[in-house]
């Protein structure tokens, strides 16, 4: 008796328990939703905040890089022909001109070879005139018949020789003038010279090298440029270099050649740049740093970088509208130094959150104030 008492009264409090529950449910239901959206905590009081309007402004679209600087011209002098330094017509590290001479070897030998060329020529001439002159006396005889053809003939050989014997002459003596001009080791442009590599008495073979030429009125730099650049590359772009020997100097140049192939390992192009070096500051082999302006926009919108809300790889920014925070995903551009350019996302004079951002709630009721940019 006393079990079937106690399984009455736990079914009567499971029954009291579910309809109390149902009621509850059913005042749940009835409820009318918070304010927000869905995922969004509920507004809560206004919050202290401190806004920027988004601005417009000019903004340069840069790709930095590190280059190699190079003469606009240079060159090895050396040898054409083994000889021996007779002397030096340059002091080092002068400036020359084209064709003047900077070495010169000794000539004696030469010389001597170019006067029996010239002995020899003389006489293959004289025999020649002595061979043509015989060949018209025949030809008169021939027509008086005192002579034969068959010595016409002859005499017409002997004179087609002699006029052999000169062009080979002639040939032997243009050649030997060459070898001699050779000995006379002339600049090829406008330079200056480097360094003596040989001195006086040394005995030259052809290719020894014997100082550098370089044009310095303008450098060429090259460097490498990532390929997703190479839509906006052209000749003509601007480009600003700098050097740690010249501390807060800029050489400005600009865009002379892009290559016209991608390096498959690197995925970067070849660029060659060309400044104005008037002053001779700049010198082959240096190493440079280089910006290059591949894009400038005049009307950009701005904001602040301390505004960005980023989430994974998405960014975000607060916009107040109806003293209410607003969470806005925005596509950005080019970054520059404490700002960052929007492109999709805001428009010009939204009034964009900069501080009190890691504590306002989307939708939640802000006191905006203007953000004070710290001065310098």
């Amino acid at each position: 008796m006393r079990l079937i008492t106690q399984v009455a009264i736990i079914a009567v409090l499971g029954a009291a328990g579910f309809g109390g529950y149902m009621y509850w449910q059913q005042t749940q239901d009835a409820k009318p939703a918070t304010a927000g959206t869905a995922g969004q905590r509920p507004a809560g009081p206004p919050m202290g905040v401190e806004v920027a309007p988004v601005r417009t402004g000019v903004v340069l679209e840069k790709a930095e890089a590190v280059g190699t600087a190079r003469a606009n011209e240079s060159v090895t002098i050396t040898a054409k022909q083994t000889g021996f330094v007779s002397s030096f017509a340059f002091q080092e590290g002068q400036s020359v001109k084209t064709g003047q001479i900077l070495v010169e070897l000794e000539t004696r030998e030469r010389k001597a070879d170019v006067d029996q060329a010239r002995n020899d020529l003389d006489q293959a001439r004289a025999t020649r005139d002595d061979a043509r002159q015989k060949l018209e006396r025949a030809r008169q005889l021939k027509a008086t018949g005192a002579i034969t053809q068959a010595k016409v003939d002859e005499l017409d050989q002997l004179l087609r020789g002699a006029e052999a014997r000169v062009r080979s002459a002639e040939a032997r003596t243009r050649s030997l003038d060459a070898r001699l001009d050779d000995v006379r080791i002339v600049a090829p442009f406008d330079g200056r010279v480097g360094m003596r590599q040989v001195s006086v008495g040394a005995l030259l073979q052809p290719g020894t090298a014997i100082t550098s030429l370089d044009d310095l009125s303008r450098i060429k730099l090259d460097f490498s440029i990532p390929e997703n650049f190479l839509g906006k590359l052209r000749p003509g772009l601007p480009v600003f270099a700098r050097s740690s020997a010249y501390v807060g100097r800029v050489f400005e140049g600009t865009v002379a050649v892009v290559d016209t192939r991608v390096d498959p390992v690197t995925r970067a192009v070849r660029v060659n740049a060309l400044f104005d070096n008037r002053d001779e500051s700049l010198k082959p082999g240096m190493f440079i740093t280089v910006e290059l302006a591949l894009e400038r926009r005049e009307n950009a919108l701005l904001i602040d970088e301390e505004a960005l809300v980023p989430e994974g790889a998405r960014q975000y920014v607060f916009v107040v509208r109806d003293n209410r925070a607003i969470r806005a995903e925005v596509k950005l551009g080019n970054r520059q130094q404490g700002s960052v350019e929007v492109i999709e996302g805001l428009k010009a004079g939204d009034q964009v959150i900069v501080r009190g951002t890691s504590r306002v709630r989307p939708n939640q009721p802000v006191t905006a104030r203007p953000f004070q940019r710290p001065t310098s």
